[in-house]
């Protein structure tokens, strides 16, 4: 009898020990570099809006871990021809509310992203897509203008939001009041201090890891870091390369670092100031030494590249040559542009490494311009950025990603005439990425952005300076592994105690 009492004991010793390894904590705690922007998801897409929304909201499609395009609301999908394509919807799927999500959401949600009156900075993206329809309650059907070969790859950043809610409330407080079908529901947004997200208990996948999810607006890197030393934070985004060494050699924190598809690069302004002389946009190329940026400043955590495009992304070329760093070249130009001390507005925000900008300035004022730094938070910075080019700055550091691992997520928005983002025109570069997002032929696409990658490289309306790395800090109890196109899933973590 008591050897059976042993054992039944030593089993429910380590049924305990086991259970007490499993448990999680209450709440997760993200230290990001600023606010979010906007939570609605058809809107804003820079970084520290979708880290927080996309835990909000469920994607039409999405990506693996492995970085293929897999379902999520839709569950399969099938052309009927080269301009249409049927989605078959998931029926089990409930909004936060409680509301059944049904082929409408997915239609309005589709229609109202390409509507004008939205005014989204993503419409660039989607603007090939036509009307999506929904012909039963989880079916939808979707027509393109023409056939269009990056539509999936787009469609993997599509959020699905509910139709009644959204018409009921209106685009202004639902971007204050989300509603999403993800594993988390917005209950607080403390604008410029922090988010905080609970769990959606009914929510369709699997139990979300955390109860609560806490996301902090913390510009300051050094607070960030002493956040996660001191257990404040759980996790941090953008850890500088150079306190790579510092978050490591802390006995509860890690570094977590992945190659992406995000490519570094210096927006140049052409239509306005004295970068609209297309000889001082070249100097500013031969003055910035990217090797150097790359060495010292990144560490290693990053790759050179010539073009605005890294390799993870179709449409990247090797063969498009880039401005090699030389600034007795440079000074030449300058000279030649009559733009000697010419002022220069350099745009940054805390998103952005100020070390990197500081350099850069650096670098191209050796060569005979005077650049100032205007810095903001981020909202400011994207709305200048995104506006008018008399308003939008001479230069500003950028990190695009698309999320879709296609150049007409890429070149398209950032240079095509009539985007926000585009302070540049040029009829020839129009046509041939237009014509490049219309065809189905792979090997004619890659031609086609070859030839408007040289047009880029002789106008400078922007230049690509390095394939970015992903690095966070994170306590080592975190078990998460992240992808090349960093998405913050809060549903891939979890908590070893």
């Amino acid at each position: 009898m008591s050897a059976r009492i042993a054992s039944i004991a030593a089993v429910l010793l380590a049924f305990t020990a086991s259970t007490a390894l499993a448990q999680t904590k209450d709440t997760l705690t993200i230290d990001l570099p600023g606010d979010a922007a906007t939570l609605d998801p058809h809107l804003q897409w820079n970084t520290d809006s979708y880290t927080i929304y996309r835990n909000i909201f469920d994607n039409l499609l999405t990506r693996d871990a492995s970085g293929e395009i897999v379902p999520q609301i839709a569950k399969s999908w099938k052309y009927l021809d080269d301009k249409t394509i049927e989605f078959q919807i998931r029926d089990d799927v409930t909004f936060q509310d409680g509301s059944k999500l049904t082929a409408e959401d997915v239609a309005f949600s589709i229609n109202r992203i390409i509507d004008p009156k939205l005014k989204s900075p993503q419409l660039s993206q989607f603007d090939q897509i036509e009307k999506a329809e929904a012909t039963s309650p989880t079916t939808v059907k979707m027509t393109t203008k023409s056939p269009y070969p990056a539509l999936l790859a787009q469609l993997v950043k599509l959020s699905i939001v509910p139709k009644a809610y959204v018409e009921k409330v209106g685009d202004q407080e639902f971007n204050l009041k989300p509603l999403g079908s993800g594993p988390y529901k917005m209950v607080n947004w403390q604008k410029g201090i922090q988010t905080e997200l609970q769990a959606y208990d009914n929510y369709w996948r699997a139990k979300p890891p955390f109860e609560n999810v806490v996301f902090r607006a913390v510009p300051d890197v050094s607070t960030r870091i002493a956040d996660l030393k001191t257990g404040k934070a759980d996790l941090i985004r953008d850890v500088p390369p150079d306190q790579t060494a510092s978050v490591d050699g802390d006995s509860n924190s890690q570094v977590l670092s992945v190659p992406t598809e995000r490519v570094g690069y210096m927006f140049i302004n052409a239509e306005a100031g004295p970068t609209k002389d297309v000889r001082v946009r070249q100097a500013i190329a031969y003055a910035i030494d990217r090797d150097a940026l790359i060495q010292s400043l990144l560490e290693g955590y990053g790759a050179l590249v010539n073009i605005v495009g890294a390799k993870p992304v179709f449409g990247y070329t090797d063969k498009v040559q880039g401005y090699s760093y030389d600034p007795e070249k440079a000074k030449e130009l300058i000279k030649a542009a009559g733009a000697e001390g010419a002022k220069v507005e350099f745009l940054t925000s805390p998103a952005y490494n100020r070390a990197m900008v500081e350099a850069i300035q650096q670098m191209v004022n050796e060569v005979g311009l005077n650049v100032e730094i205007s810095s903001s938070d981020q909202a400011t910075f994207l709305k200048r950025r995104q506006g008018d080019p008399a308003n939008a700055g001479g230069l500003a550091l950028g990190a695009w990603s698309c999320a879709c691992q296609d150049a007409d997520g890429i070149i398209f928005p950032l240079f095509r005439s009539g985007s926000i983002w585009a302070k540049y025109k040029n009829e020839t570069y129009d046509a041939l990425v237009d014509k490049a997002r219309t065809i189905l032929d792979e090997d004619e696409r890659l031609k086609l952005y070859e030839q408007a990658y040289e047009i880029l490289r002789e106008d400078v309306p922007g230049m690509g300076l390095y394939q970015a790395y992903a690095l966070y800090g994170a306590s080592k109890k975190l078990k998460w592994q992240p992808t090349a196109n960093e998405s913050m899933f809060v549903m891939d973590m979890g908590w070893q105690q």
